[in-house]
């Protein structure tokens, strides 16, 4: 299988869209199961064992706030 290529994208979506999302996220998460999200044109899967968090930042022009999930992708095992 290929490498995954390197990106770093932000999607704006619609309130309503962002809900069901989210909606989705919290089911998954609440459930203890992995969560499958569609972002800019691909399929991405986060495990049931991701990292959650909340960042707030501000500046002199506005503030931000970004609610993060992270995970370590598998190694596949070298073919020998």
């Amino acid at each position: 299988m290929a490498a995954k290529r390197m990106r770093d994208i932000e999607k704006g979506y619609s309130n309503a869209e962002f809900a069901r999302k989210l909606r989705r996220l919290a089911d998954a998460v609440a459930t203890g199961r992995r969560f499958a999200i569609q972002i800019a044109g691909e399929r991405v899967f986060v495990p049931a064992g991701a990292v959650f968090n909340v960042e707030h930042e501000r500046s002199n022009i506005g503030e931000e706030i970004e609610f993060q999930i992270k995970w370590r992708r598998r190694r596949r095992p070298a073919l020998k």
